[in-house]
């Protein structure tokens, strides 16, 4: 099994959202929120199709305000509790782009360090907003994650 896959090209989409952060719970809980317990903290319940392994594609749904929110991706590479790579394509938000994540995670006391990015948005409109929006949804993470 493959450990990482071909990214995608992001040179004509240079913006991107990037910040660290530290949460309460190990880098071994975010790992395993992240790559196997979507639903219990960011998608919606019963909408995710995600497997984590490399190149394998998968998808799930976010609501807001009274709308779904269709979310596809792929992971590009893993390392066990140290660093999540996919892809992150949606509509409205990527505005269709093939957008790269990466979370590198590193261990911080009895929490974890994580220095978070964002890249390949089309324009710095959408990078900011997803930036802001990706700040809550760690924060989401981590109560999720505290509360088992």
């Amino acid at each position: 099994m493959p450990t990482t896959s071909v990214q995608p090209d992001l040179s004509s989409r240079p913006h991107a959202c990037m910040f660290h952060l530290e949460l309460t719970a190990p880098p071994s809980a975010v790992f395993r929120a992240w790559t196997e317990r979507f639903d219990r903290w960011f998608a919606a319940p019963g909408t995710v199709m995600m497997t984590a392994r490399v190149d394998v594609p998968f998808f799930f749904e976010s609501r807001f305000a009274g709308q779904r929110h269709p979310h596809y991706g792929r992971f590009l590479r893993l390392e066990q509790d140290q660093l999540i790579e996919h892809t992150w394509l949606t509509a409205a938000g990527t505005k269709g782009a093939e957008t790269v994540v990466t979370l590198e995670l590193s261990p911080r006391g009895d929490g974890t360090a994580v220095r978070f990015t964002h890249a390949g948005f089309v324009d710095e409109d959408a990078a900011r907003g997803h930036g802001e929006a990706w700040r809550e949804a760690f924060a989401e993470l981590d109560r999720a994650v505290a509360a088992g």
